[in-house]
């Protein structure tokens, strides 16, 4: 039997099994026989788990068999990326410092979703470290966009992205710690959601920037995206960030319609220097959408967000130098050979290890951390971001949801931005700020603009997550836009 992966979704898998029309391993092989035919092109992949998936599988089989309850995910081929802990796999965060690191202990959110019986096909390719916003700066090479493979997927979680896109995964996983899941949902036309702050488990993902981290899905649907916020939404005495609050249904509401909803537009953050007038459109022509379905519609500002790049890339590096000083070549990562003494061994280990957006992220945050500059520098960017949190607060007191674009552009090319990090950087403009608020935002296809998808962003107060996808829910089903990369056309 054949089976379209890109053609399933969460509930057709469900049906499907119970109806026996195919069975989990099928399934399995087929995003397998997938990822062999379209992988050498896209990279979404580092390494795949036949062995872990095919074990999977064959517990669905078995519960189907048995005529018990399936799990939520029961079946459903699914990526994770590659900074999340899974045993049976080795977890590199896309670098040569940590190429031979195995797996020890699984990573809450991926547990909670093999639980739920989601068949873990692969971990997939990232900027290195999560230090990236086009998935080039991995050391195992650049991911491709499936909608023009001579385009990124954004990033840092293209790979996961990716794998979803072209129809290599039905689900993936993330990580969004100034915009990484939502950028490069936005550019590879999924459905891409970074929840609050807390409302996730973040144990067991290696971290970047311990105060900004988050773990969040994608997928086709926002249907499945609240499939799967159902899974991964838990408190986890594991991970002391990790917020306890009541088991939530993020699909009951999903089809409520938005009327009465208060909507406004971030004017000022639309109207930045940098975004395409036609990415700009195919955003306002959604706020219209909603608009005419019966949501109240305005304008807001956000005044502090202006500043919200350079606190980032102040606050984000910090940070990352503090949790990346372990990477030593002594308890951690890649050791080089026969050092002279143990300074030798570290510098040489970690310049040996680490590529070059991880060392230039890594001495800007040391040198920000640095006795003399911590005050002018770290202390100055977190004062921006209470300012920022300030501003989000007082829009929120007007306003149900934020709108934004997700990305200022849609897919560039591979090399275009790389030898311009400011260029790059920008890329997150519109996300960053939510990651130091900690608020929930979602991203959702909204239109193509020259054969190439574009994102929405909607952006909620603290534990809004149903109200943002009920939001989403609506412009996806008033857009009537289904985003097909032309490598899943073909099929």
């Amino acid at each position: 039997m054949t089976i379209d992966l890109s053609s399933h979704s969460v509930r057709s898998i469900r049906e499907g099994l119970l109806s026996k029309d195919f069975s989990a391993a099928e399934l399995a092989d087929a995003a397998f026989a997938r990822i062999e035919a379209v992988d050498g092109d896209v990279h979404a992949f580092n390494a795949t788990s036949k062995e872990l998936a095919g074990a999977a599988a064959a517990r669905i089989d078995a519960m189907v068999a048995a005529g018990e309850t399936l799990p939520p995910l029961a079946g459903v081929p699914t990526a994770f990326k590659d900074n999340m802990n899974l045993v049976g796999t080795k977890t590199t965060c896309s670098s040569k410092i940590l190429e031979n690191y195995e797996s020890v202990y699984d990573c809450t959110a991926v547990r909670l979703m093999l639980d739920a019986g989601a068949v873990p096909v692969g971990k997939c390719n990232m900027d290195e470290f999560a230090f990236g916003s086009s998935t080039e700066n991995s050391a195992y090479g650049p991911t491709h966009n499936p909608w023009d493979l001579e385009r990124v997927p954004g990033g840092s979680s293209g790979g996961s992205a990716a794998a979803v896109a072209a129809g290599e995964a039905v689900l993936s996983l993330g990580s969004d710690t100034g915009g990484s899941i939502r950028q490069p949902g936005a550019l590879t036309g999924t459905v891409a959601m970074k929840p609050t702050y807390g409302r996730v488990s973040r144990y067991g993902v290696v971290a970047f920037a311990s105060s900004l981290d988050q773990i969040g899905p994608f997928s086709k649907t926002v249907e499945e995206c609240a499939e799967t916020m159902n899974v991964i939404c838990a408190h986890d005495v594991m991970d002391a960030t990790s917020v306890s609050r009541p088991a939530e249904d993020f699909t009951a509401k999903l089809r409520d319609g938005v009327k009465g909803l208060r909507v406004g537009v971030v004017r000022d953050l639309l109207d930045l220097e940098g975004c395409d007038p036609k990415v700009r459109e195919r955003v306002l022509e959604s706020v219209e959408s909603l608009e005419a379905l019966g949501a109240e519609v305005g304008e807001v500002n956000l005044p502090s967000t202006q500043y919200g790049l350079p606190a980032y890339y102040i606050i984000g590096p910090a940070e990352a130098s503090s949790n990346l000083a372990r990477f030593d070549g002594i308890r951690y990562g890649h050791r080089a050979q026969d050092p002279t003494d143990v300074l030798d061994l570290y510098m040489r280990s970690r310049a040996e290890g680490f590529g070059p957006e991880s060392i230039r992220r890594i001495m800007l945050g040391t040198y920000a951390l640095s006795a003399g500059y911590y005050d002018a520098y770290y202390g100055q960017a977190q004062k921006v971001r209470t300012l920022i949190i300030r501003d989000f607060e007082r829009a929120f007191a007007d306003f149900d949801v934020l709108v934004t674009p997700t990305s200022p552009t849609t897919a560039f090319k591979i090399g275009e931005k790389a030898a311009d990090p400011v260029s790059m950087y920008l890329s997150d403009v519109y996300t960053i700020p939510v990651n130091l608020a900690g608020i929930p935002a979602v991203s959702v296809p909204c239109g193509t603009v020259d054969g190439l998808p574009v994102g929405l962003q909607l952006m909620g107060t603290h534990f809004s997550e149903s109200t943002l996808l009920r939001a989403a829910h609506a412009v996806e089903a008033a857009s009537g836009f289904v985003p097909v990369p032309p490598m899943v056309a073909a099929l």
